[in-house]
């Protein structure tokens, strides 16, 4: 790809940046602030302090044996960033994104978050940092996550529920926008999803491709050879990105990225503007977006990062969805056969790495990403399975 062109954030026809001229501004300044520190030697010797000894990187790739003595095809291993400190991958790209935010001498934070588990990473990377911590969140997941909304309280961020529209992840991200274009001079909007105008997306994929960077290392230790396939759920779309990243080059590497049957942005979406970029969109008889629902809130989006979406178009990336029954059989499965209780995000990817399994042969390999732990959605399926 045309290095100027992906500079200025476009992935193929995908991305860009289709916002207000005075948040156009901000948006400059602040690619010109991350290019600027992204090679920086101190802010990366920083950046790996607090991913070691905060984080808890590396996480481990765990062969999964009962697992895949159950599905009796290809080994499987889980990539854990369900270890991570506060349960999931969203803290790889807070950490980043709050040192830059320091740099830059911002002294209040938003953020907007579907799950929770993004809320949860930017309130605990504010308290650690001393910040102002304001998270947007649909009201129906405040409902769905109330024990998230707990945790980002007791760590001192102002959760505002935002009641229009659906009242899920869309919605906070409109919100948190426009707080942006009102309260740009002393804020810094933490983005959590590969989603965006441009720079956010090129910046998540930079702070989560530690992922497939620890990956690519530790299966190579493990096995020796590149795995077959590595599987990711995809919502806003940063912890597949991440996933994905150092794999991308590696042609012999199938990346499969998986999204719920009742919100499959990319495998049914159109290219359209959504958010202040360009991806793959679904929309409605009207031309808008349409709505979604996903059983997990942190998937519960009608686009998808711009990567992604060029990642699609060329073939490169396959993508697939899942139903609502296969996700809570997979949720209870990997619990049972392994004694980790996935996210329900993640247990989209199990529940297609099942699939997958079924036609691969058993010299073959599989790496699942894990991107969270299922503390938060327990209650959640208690409740659905009852």
């Amino acid at each position: 790809m045309d290095q100027q062109l992906q500079q200025e954030g476009y992935f193929g026809e995908f991305g860009g940046s289709f916002v207000p001229p005075e948040l156009q501004e901000v948006l400059s300044y602040l690619s010109e602030q991350f290019y600027k520190f992204r090679d920086d030697t101190d802010f990366k010797e920083e950046l790996r302090y607090y991913l070691r000894e905060y984080v808890g990187r590396e996480n481990p790739l765990t062969y999964a044996e009962r697992l895949t003595k159950a599905w009796g095809g290809p080994k499987i291993y889980l990539k854990r960033e369900d270890l991570n400190h506060t349960g999931a991958h969203k803290i790889n790209n807070a950490i980043g994104q709050i040192l830059l935010a320091k740099r830059m001498g911002a002294k209040r934070i938003i953020a907007e978050t579907g799950a929770g588990q993004h809320g949860v990473a930017t309130a605990t990377a504010c308290a650690m940092f001393n910040m102002e911590c304001v998270i947007y969140m649909g009201a129906e997941d405040t409902r769905r996550q109330a024990l998230n909304v707990f945790r980002m309280e007791l760590l001192g961020a102002t959760v505002v529920p935002v009641h229009k529209g659906q009242g899920r992840l869309k919605d906070a991200v409109d919100e948190a926008l426009d707080d942006l274009v009102r309260n740009y001079e002393n804020t810094f909007y933490l983005l959590g999803s590969a989603v965006g105008p441009h720079p956010f997306p090129t910046m998540v994929k930079h702070f989560q491709a530690i992922i497939s960077e620890e990956s690519k290392q530790q299966i190579m230790e493990k096995e020796g050879r590149l795995p077959d396939a590595v599987v990711a759920c995809t919502g806003g779309g940063s912890n597949a990105i991440g996933a994905f990243a150092h794999y991308i080059d590696e042609p012999t590497v199938r990346l499969i990225g998986v999204e719920p049957d009742q919100a499959p942005s990319l495998t049914e979406g159109v290219p359209s503007i959504i958010h202040g970029f360009k991806c793959l969109v679904l929309l409605d008889e009207e031309g808008q977006p349409k709505k979604t629902y996903s059983i997990a809130a942190g998937l519960d989006y009608p686009g998808i990062g711009p990567e992604h979406s060029q990642l699609k178009v060329t073939g490169r990336a396959e993508y697939a969805t899942v139903t609502n029954e296969e996700v809570l059989e997979a949720f209870q499965e990997l619990s049972r056969t392994e004694g980790i209780i996935p996210a329900l995000e993640s247990a989209h990817a199990i529940a297609y790495a099942k699939k997958l399994s079924s036609m691969m042969g058993q010299d073959q390999i599989i790496i699942i990403n894990l991107s969270g732990r299922g503390d938060k959605d327990v209650e959640q399926v208690y409740q659905m399975l009852k």
